[in-house]
């Protein structure tokens, strides 16, 4: 019994290590850049995400990732990420687009 949870647990934990793993490097990938957050989105410095590489679907750009896909919505500017499947907001459309 005691081998058989040995196993489970070392799988568990490689699961577990490479999940962790991959998100890092997902989270990492996702944007080089820094500043220009708010409006007049002035002074960003760093590498621009590249576009042209990303998946394109009718309304989206998704760049896939090993864990989690990053998804920018080209119709309603929101920005999602998918973890699994399951889509997680990442960043709501404001009431006004002259918010931004």
């Amino acid at each position: 019994m005691k081998a058989i949870a040995g196993v489970f647990s070392i799988i568990g934990f490689s699961l577990t290590l490479m999940i962790s793993i991959g998100l890092y490097l997902d989270v990492q990938e996702m944007d080089h850049t820094e500043g220009g957050y708010e409006p007049p989105f002035t002074g960003v410095t760093g590498e621009i995400i590249d576009w042209d590489s990303m998946d394109r679907s009718n309304t989206s750009l998704i760049r896939r990732g090993h864990v989690v896909n990053f998804i920018v919505n080209g119709t309603t500017g929101m920005i999602s990420l998918e973890f699994f499947g399951i889509e997680f907001e990442a960043r709501k459309q404001g009431e006004n687009m002259n918010d931004f």
